[in-house]
């Protein structure tokens, strides 16, 4: 079994883990309708996603939506007059804003999501933005040519995230998890500890495994080989957020519904756009973003049953504080 002290494991999957400069983009227009100010209560709605620190707008079906100028004038309905976006290096920095009061809607790994709420964070599920999301493997070159191999290596990982939770699996599995030290790194650190040789593999998040993948870095396991240990992406919005916009969650899935929709009939269209906002190659993110992972239906079946397994994991190996029921945590459409 992999030694995971609780307090600091608590720590590392709920607390910001390394100080992060998050930037911000807003996206305010004026209100289109009659109506006055006065019968409509305004706000702001703070975004969080996850991000390699360069990209200042989400991607998926939701930075679609933002692209395509759809999101905000449907949001404006609710009286939502602006939407600022803040990005994080990894999910416990943003449970750890959220926390704070910082960020209304999170776009997130399910893993610190499940964490998060598991601690008590006042936050309800919306919907998944992605299902069946993978992880890679990679050892460094002339390294590890198997997961077997790893033995008496160092692995390293964001903990907290979905490819951590992911790598734990994946490491049981093959009878070796407490044969091997899995190290907390942030993608871009890890990214560097592999190049220098400094870890013996990584696991990494879509994006960062298809680039490693093409610059001759070895793969020797991914998340798809394993329906079980494969990632979802969710929306979730604070309790706080949701008794003043209790009409937010249908409204989002309607939204997101139209631009998966859209995404669908016009794939070549979104991958140039997640290529250019994300830095990636157009063939990088092609192979970590398969349109197929987007999910129409707010929660697909696929996408709660891979949600009820991560919540079950974590709880089993003491990385969640507690067990809830997902039904609790859903938010009424």
């Amino acid at each position: 079994m992999l030694k995971l002290p609780t307090l600091a494991v608590s720590s590392l999957l709920f607390l910001t883990t390394a100080c992060s400069s998050n930037q911000t983009v807003s996206q305010a227009v004026p209100n289109p309708t009659t109506t006055t100010k006065a019968e409509v209560k305004t706000s702001t709605l703070r975004l969080g996603f996850i991000t390699n620190g360069k990209v200042k707008t989400p991607t998926g079906p939701t930075g679609w939506a933002m692209h395509q100028g759809k999101l905000l004038p449907e949001l404006q309905k609710l009286g939502i007059t602006e939407i600022k976006t803040l990005n994080f290096p990894n999910g416990p920095n943003l449970n750890e804003a959220l926390v704070a009061g910082e960020v209304d809607v999170g776009i997130y790994g399910d893993t610190p999501a499940l964490v998060g709420k598991a601690k008590g964070l006042p936050t309800r599920l919306i919907g998944q933005e992605q299902v069946g999301t993978n992880a890679w493997l990679l050892a460094k070159k002339n390294g590890p040519g198997s997961v077997a191999e790893l033995q008496g290596q160092k692995v390293a990982t964001s903990k907290g995230s979905y490819m951590h939770r992911y790598l734990i699996g994946l490491l049981q599995k093959a009878g070796i998890s407490d044969r091997v030290k899995v190290i907390h790194m942030l993608p871009s650190e890890a990214q560097a500890a592999l190049e220098r040789g400094d870890v013996a593999a990584i696991a990494a998040s879509t994006g960062t495994g298809p680039l490693l993948k093409a610059k001759g870095y070895p793969v020797i396991d991914e998340a798809i080989q394993h329906p079980d240990l494969r990632g979802t992406s969710v929306t979730v919005a604070t309790e706080d957020f949701l008794a003043k916009h209790p009409d937010l969650p249908q409204k989002w899935n309607q939204i997101k519904q139209a631009s998966v929709k859209d995404i669908q009939a016009n794939p070549e269209a979104y991958y140039k756009f997640h290529a250019d906002v994300s830095g990636y190659p157009l063939d990088v993110v092609k192979a970590s973003f398969p349109i197929t992972q987007f999910p129409v239906e707010p929660l697909p079946n696929q996408g709660v049953q891979l949600l009820e397994g991560t919540k079950k994991f974590l709880v089993s190996q003491k990385l969640a504080q507690s067990d809830f029921k997902l039904d609790d945590w859903i938010a009424k459409q």
